[in-house]
């Protein structure tokens, strides 16, 4: 088998690098991948993923949470700040704290070990469709079209969000939020409705995935994070987005 940073050769498809000190779950899940369309490169450790990352960054990185060294929480800290590419958060806990805090740092999904190949191959297809969309044509100097949301502006033309003192950073399924408020102003939407209108179905209804999202978001929108106005908590039913 492959030893770590080796590309597998496959068609022309995304690019995933897998990060996990396990050789066994490297071979498995890089063979399974390659098998089904995608370039598939390797890490064991924090060291080698940088350097994978060096020659060129992928689509996607399965991030294990416990690896040896720099632990997975910080790569992914790491990774959010540095690249713009979808992570998902790979634990051999399955314990609702690995997840909420894996989240937190910018991860786009998780999926516990001992995982299902298929499983994992639907998550990695459904987070690459969330933060690579496909682009339609658009015309020549087309001005982008922004949104006010609190003390900031939502450009949905370049999924970017603008504050008082420029950009601040999002991640793919914050802006997928904050589109969805701002499509939905003064309605309040529960957290099923959420999950339908994000196309994020891996969820479940009642996750704390969201709450933790929601409450992150208010940090960087919100005069006063702790007296939210701007996406509002409507008790025994979900949030609301109050424009300005």
């Amino acid at each position: 088998m492959q030893d770590a940073q080796v590309m597998i050769s496959a068609m022309a498809g995304e690019r995933v690098l897998i990060v996990d000190d396990d050789e066994g779950v490297r071979e498995s899940t890089g063979d399974y991948l390659a098998g089904h369309g995608f370039k598939v490169a390797f890490a064991a450790d924090g060291e080698q993923m940088r350097k994978a990352l060096a020659s060129g960054a992928p689509d996607a990185v399965l991030l294990d949470l416990n690896l040896p060294g720099e632990d997975g929480l910080s790569l992914a800290r790491w990774l959010r700040r540095n690249h713009d590419v979808a992570i998902i958060m790979l634990t051999g806990a399955a314990e609702v704290v690995d997840r909420v805090v894996g989240l937190e740092v910018g991860a786009d999904d998780y999926l516990a070990k001992p995982f299902d190949l298929r499983e994992l191959r639907a998550r990695l297809r459904s987070v690459l469709r969330r933060t690579r969309p496909g682009e339609a044509a658009q015309p020549a100097k087309e001005t982008p079209k922004r949104i006010g949301i609190g003390r900031c502006e939502l450009d949905l033309a370049t999924h970017q969000l603008f504050g008082p003192d420029g950009e601040i950073s999002i991640t793919h399924m914050d802006f997928e939020l904050l589109k969805v408020f701002a499509q939905n102003a003064n309605r309040v939407l529960s957290r099923d409705q959420l999950l339908t209108l994000t196309q994020n179905r891996e969820w479940e209804p009642f996750d704390r995935a969201i709450d933790i999202r929601i409450a992150r978001l208010r940090r960087k929108i919100e005069a006063d994070p702790e007296k939210p106005a701007v996406i509002r908590t409507v008790r025994g039913a979900g949030y609301m987005f109050v424009p300005g």
